[in-house]
């Protein structure tokens, strides 16, 4: 597995920043290669996005999410992969976005495109243009605000 973390300063308060991430099926708008995210339930996530070249679906679930702290999810098929976003107070009413990822890269091409960086660089894209988006909008489109423990789902 390889993990990467990047992270960027958003112009919004914690609440507004939070409250754009768990619009799950906006992320097409901004992460590059993903196609749709369908949310089939509050814990658990269809994807659908192309990785070097090749077309790939997926299945997650959410086990950690607390309202304006953290948002944690693990694949349950497909493309191995999990991780956390975090928020964190930047002064001046802004918000640090922190973006931990673990993948496991498959065959030759993702392989070669992790050696040289293509994940990394498109994680820092993708969080660029979160904060573009965001901050241009200057408010979330929509907010999910439950927590998730484990199997414990409190909206």
């Amino acid at each position: 597995m390889e993990t990467i973390e990047k992270s960027i300063e958003v112009n919004a308060p914690i609440s507004t920043v939070y409250n754009q991430w768990t619009q799950f099926e906006e992320f097409p708008r901004f992460m590059e290669g993903v196609k749709e995210v369908r949310q089939l339930d509050d814990k658990r996530l269809h994807w659908h996005a192309e990785i070097a070249g090749k077309d790939k679906q997926w299945d997650a679930e959410i086990y950690r999410q607390e309202p304006d702290q953290v948002i944690a999810w693990r694949s349950t098929s497909g493309a191995q992969n999990g991780g956390e976003v975090r928020f964190t107070s930047a002064g001046d009413g802004g918000t640090r976005v922190t973006l931990t990822m673990s993948y496991d890269p498959e065959g030759f091409i993702e392989n070669v495109g992790d050696a040289l960086g293509a994940v990394s660089m498109r994680v820092q894209g993708d969080l660029k243009r979160f904060k573009e988006f965001i901050e241009e909008r200057g408010g979330a489109t929509g907010a999910w605000r439950g927590e998730i423990r484990g199997t414990s789902v409190e909206s």
